[in-house]
């Protein structure tokens, strides 16, 4: 008699990042069977306010699912989980978006990570010096949640705030919607939030910033119960996502993680061996992830330690019972779009480029043969020099108010003056990463190497000005999508096949 195969079996990956929504379909062995991406509104309706829409992002977030799992028996798909932006999520007692801005759109309910809005708010909590701070560095950040909150609270109390009933972070918006389960992400709430487990929410901590009605029954409008990341969500897929998102019901839905931190769970534990490098055999501490998009994240599990300027040290924020600091560059993909399409030149960029190549191998070419050698390209960028905290400084220096600065501009404006502008604002995040590790490394991390991903990884001189700025070797992963590699390892986490996110 002939036994039947067995039936392949996949896990789904939903990452949602700052302009769009992406899917993978994953299979056992972590390989990509198929992508798909759909792009998301950004609102600025004042300046350094960015508002998005959650009713958007989730039927967005089923568009991409009933793309990579058309053709595939529903009965295949073991799990699904969920990453997201660290963006702040405002629902009511009957779980309906809440606006978030003046004009009063209730779909207009999500306060985006990069929203600065609160930046006075995030300087009283850090004069309020409450002992919580130490464990993000000593300052709070305009992008975490309580200023946020505060912000809210202070400035749209009638429309919003007396309103509100639920505060979800994104990623936890989507493991609810999903689920049903209103349990939250550690990683979430503990680099977000300020929780700290196992003792938990500090209620000292916010009533002494002004916000002691989160307080009410246990704190459920920001989280009364947590779980690690890819512990098990409620009874999986409820009916109503199921049918949203084509898949069957009872799905297993991984606890979600943050977008930055699901790339770090997809690289970090990448198999090295045979490859000499510095870290093999060592501890994953002797590894950082950095996940390059819009925004930069730079990630080690160690035991705790505490980096002036760093967030963290975090408790299984990103793997469970391991320790986490985080540095960042609060934009890097956005101001290279940014000096790039702002230039003069750009129009007569986007003429040569046309169908040939994207603009940025165009420009890679193009400063190698201004070089004559590529050896000699770092060197083209000697007389220009870019500050690049045109968003603040996220680490190490922790001041949200610092601006961004050119030194050396001529009144030329040619074709080779914007890609030597490109090529020093890539040389400047690549120095603010060298700038963290110095950092991390006084205070006692040993980081021998780096793995990059994210969509700035696939930039070939991007990638290889990092190692010639750090004189650290850099590691690319074999699956070049690791941040939805990483949202998979959630929902098949979920789904009881793996004990537990390091055995994956």
């Amino acid at each position: 008699l002939s036994v039947p195969p067995t039936p392949q079996v996949f896990y789904v990956g939903v990452d949602v990042g700052t302009a769009s929504v992406r899917a993978a379909l994953v299979t056992r062995e972590g390989l990509l069977k198929s992508t798909a991406q759909e792009p998301i509104g950004i609102w600025e309706p004042e300046s350094d306010h960015y508002v998005q829409s959650s009713t958007e992002i989730w039927e967005k977030c089923c568009t991409v699912v009933k793309k990579v799992t058309h053709g595939v028996e529903k009965s295949q798909i073991r799990g699904i989980g969920f990453d997201a932006t660290c963006s702040l999520v405002v629902l009511d007692q009957s779980f309906q978006p809440v606006p978030v801005s003046q004009e009063g759109d209730p779909q207009r309910n999500v306060v985006m990570w990069m929203d600065h809005r609160a930046t006075e708010q995030a300087d009283r909590i850090t004069k309020n010096g409450h002992r919580v701070l130490s464990r993000v560095g000593g300052v709070m950040s305009p992008e975490m949640q309580p200023p946020k909150l505060l912000w809210l609270k202070e400035n749209l109390k009638e429309n919003c705030w007396n309103k509100a009933s639920h505060f979800f972070d994104l990623p936890d918006f989507l493991s609810w919607k999903a689920s049903g389960s209103l349990t939250r992400s550690l990683c979430t709430l503990v680099c977000k939030w300020t929780y700290c487990p196992p003792e938990g929410w500090e209620a000292s901590f916010w009533t002494s910033i002004g916000l002691d009605d989160l307080l009410e029954n246990n704190f459920s409008k920001i989280g009364s119960v947590t779980c690690p990341p890819g512990s098990p969500l409620g009874e999986g897929l409820t009916q109503e996502a199921a049918a949203d998102l084509g898949l069957d019901p009872g799905t297993a839905v991984g606890a979600s993680l943050i977008d930055a931190h699901a790339g770090g769970l997809g690289v970090i534990g990448a198999d090295v061996k045979g490859f000499h490098l510095p870290c093999e055999g060592l501890p994953i501490t002797a590894r950082m992830a950095l996940i390059c998009g819009t925004s930069t994240c730079h990630m080690i599990s160690e035991q705790p330690r505490f980096v002036p300027g760093v967030w963290g040290p975090y408790l299984s924020a990103m793997v469970p019972g391991l320790w986490l600091n985080e540095g960042g560059q609060s934009v890097t993909g956005r101001l290279i779009d940014h000096m790039v399409k702002g230039h003069t030149a750009y129009t007569q960029l986007q003429e040569q480029v046309q169908q040939r190549s994207n603009i940025y191998s165009y420009l890679n070419n193009h400063l190698s043969s201004m070089a004559n050698s590529c050896s000699a390209v770092d060197l083209l960028g000697s007389s220009l020099h870019v500050w690049p905290d045109f968003h603040g400084n996220r680490s190490p220096l922790a001041d949200p108010t610092l601006k961004g600065m050119v030194v050396g501009l001529s009144l030329s404006q040619t074709l080779d003056d914007l890609a030597l502008l490109y090529l020093a604002t890539m040389q400047a995040l690549a120095l603010g990463t060298l700038h963290i590790l110095e950092a991390m490394k006084e205070a006692g991390h040993e980081i021998r190497t780096l793995f990059l991903c994210g969509g700035l990884s696939k930039n070939n001189l991007f990638v290889q000005i990092h190692a010639n700025t750090t004189g650290l070797p850099v590691v690319l992963p074999d699956q070049t999508e690791a941040v939805l590699v990483g949202a998979a390892v959630l929902g098949a986490c979920a789904s009881r096949h793996y004990s537990s996110i390091q055995v994956e």
